[in-house]
This record gives structure tokens, C-alpha cells and sequence, in this order.
């Protein structure tokens, strides 16, 4: 059996507060590696399309004081 086929036959056999748990686990886990992702994204110069939109932006006058 291929290693994702055990992970979901492990999950399917969770009883309601276990199954519960692993949520709460995995959405924390996954919002951390997409944190990372961003982080290391923005590190990398890959967003810097954003700024400079936004930039342009707010150069037009395009933008409001918050």
C-alpha cells in the first residue's frame, strides 16, 4: 500500500476526538509552512511584483490614507 493510501485508511479509523485533534494539528501545521513559503518567497525577491504594484498604485493617487 502506497504511504498516502495508509494515512487516509489511519484517518478513517480515527474515533471523533482524535480525528478532531489531527485537524487542529494539521491546519496549525499547514499555516506554518505556508508562512515559511511566503517568508522565503519574499526573501527570494518573488513578490516583488506586489510592491512595485502597489507602489505605482499609490503614485497615481490610486491609494487612501487608512
Amino acid at each position: 500500500m502506497v504511504a498516502i493510501e495508509l494515512l487516509e485508511q489511519h484517518i478513517a479509523e480515527l474515533d471523533d476526538d482524535s480525528f478532531s485533534k489531527l485537524r487542529a494539528w494539521f491546519k496549525e501545521f499547514e499555516q506554518t509552512r505556508w508562512d515559511k513559503k511566503i517568508e522565503s518567497d519574499s526573501n527570494a525577491g518573488k513578490l516583488n511584483f506586489l510592491i512595485d504594484a502597489a507602489l505605482i498604485e499609490h503614485r497615481a493617487g490610486k491609494t487612501r490614507a487608512l
